[in-house]
């Protein structure tokens, strides 16, 4: 039993409430260590891939397809992918997804040396769509395992807090190495080096017995996931919100345009606006890990995600680089109280032997949100280019999508009344 923290601690101020219970537990440390190392490298692939793509091509709507590439599988592979999480080892199914993503890394490497066809970089990121598509609800799924249900909030915003970690680090970092070298292929092979450490490390974790049913193989196993998420109301909400409002919110595509055109603070100012979402994130994650469970987690997400397309706004308008960061800042705080309200609910929500189907559901709405948000983004700043000014199809692009998001946010406080009752957010069962 771990040992109650002392009430003098300074960064324990509410007696009872333990903000690193769940860092405590050894397989949880060897899984977010080994997590923020693949994150860190996806980001700096990430950075790599949209700085080289849209240096070679000029276009905005070569961006896109970025964006639309990783998603097609995520979509197409969802009933697959939550069926293996659900009777297959999970965190063997996580190695394996690692060592497809090193090799489609090692693929990037290879064709940003030799300037490949761009065609054949999409090949490469698409496989990475396929690994994502079996890894995040393998991830999702596997956390429950090794850590208490009453410490799972906990542990998600730890999880989350090493994300956003690596979303500080890795786009600041990649930007740096893209301007150091004078070349993303860097920033591919360290990816490479950072993914298989975290293999390394997962190996190290024991398996864990799923609690699945022997249930025979079928369409209504299949789409379970799909039935479950669907029934539930507080869980379709919650997910709909999130898809939807960083669907149209969601600016960060867009950046190196950002960076490049309206901005001008060029790849080292690119890799600091890709850190300011994951700055105002983290910061947001550790208040959240030393206050007790939220206690109006409905209300407060709603706000939340408004304020979330508040900012978006603002930026969109902004032609200044400090008020600019400023606002990827707030964007990322918002963004962060949604996504422990968000996955703290579907997973406490959800018995362990569906886990993987709802969570593969749930990685389906987190990619349509990111990867086709991304297509959303750069396909109307496409659309609405103009000769006369080449920053207005960004521009408004952004806008548009915050102001969409505070619609989203309207509609799903009418439709859902089930959001604004939900309350604290400590494991409880939410309301049908």
């Amino acid at each position: 039993m771990n040992a109650a923290p002392s009430e003098s601690d300074p960064l324990q101020p509410f007696a009872g409430h333990d903000p690193y219970a769940a860092m405590r537990i050894r397989d949880f440390r060897r899984y977010v260590t080994g997590n923020m190392l693949a994150m860190l490298g996806a980001e700096l692939q990430t950075v790599g891939v949209g700085w080289e793509i849209y240096v070679r091509t000029g276009s905005t709507m070569a961006l896109a397809w970025v964006g639309l590439l990783q998603v097609i599988p995520i979509v197409l592979l969802v009933l697959p992918s939550g069926y293996c999480s659900d009777h297959y080892d999970r965190r063997k199914i996580i190695m394996a997804s690692q060592y497809l993503a090193v090799s489609c890394s090692l693929g990037l490497l290879y064709l940003s040396i030799t300037l490949g066809e761009i065609w054949a970089m999409y090949c490469c990121l698409f496989g990475v769509g396929v690994a994502r598509a079996f890894q995040r609800p393998a991830k999702s799924s596997f956390v429950p395992q090794i850590v208490p249900r009453n410490l799972f909030s906990n542990a998600v915003t730890w999880n989350s807090s090493i994300f956003q970690l690596a979303t500080i680090v890795g786009p600041a970092v990649g930007g740096l190495i893209i301007w150091a070298f004078k070349h993303p292929a860097w920033v591919y092979g360290t990816d490479t080096l950072l993914t298989s450490l975290n293999i390394c490390l997962l190996a190290t974790i024991p398996s864990r017995q799923i609690a699945a049913a022997s249930e025979r193989t079928s369409l209504k196993t299949l789409i379970a996931g799909v039935t479950f998420v669907f029934q539930t109301k507080i869980v379709l909400a919650a997910l709909t919100l999130d898809m939807f409002a960083v669907l149209l919110g969601g600016a960060v595509t867009l950046l190196p345009v950002f960076a490049e055109d309206i901005l001008k603070v060029g790849p080292s100012g690119f890799g600091w606006m890709r850190a300011a979402p994951g700055m105002g994130a983290i910061c947001m994650s550790l208040f959240i890990t030393h206050r007790p469970p939220l206690e109006r987690a409905g209300r407060t997400m709603l706000w939340a995600v408004a304020g979330f397309g508040v900012a978006t706004i603002i930026f969109g308008a902004s032609r200044w680089f400090p008020l600019s960061l400023v606002m990827l800042f707030l964007v990322g705080a918002f963004d962060m109280i949604s996504v422990v309200v968000r996955q703290t609910l579907v997973q406490l929500s959800t018995p362990d032997a569906m886990r993987g189907r709802v969570s593969a559901v749930n990685s389906m709405f987190i990619g349509l949100s990111n990867e086709l948000g991304g297509f959303e983004s750069g396909t109307v700043a496409y659309l609405f280019r103009s000769p006369t000014d080449k920053a207005f199809g960004t521009v408004a692009s952004v806008i548009g999508g915050g102001v969409g998001t505070l619609l989203v946010v309207a509609f799903v406080a009418l439709q859902w009344p089930q959001v604004r009752q939900y309350g604290r957010l400590d494991g409880s069962a939410p309301e049908k």
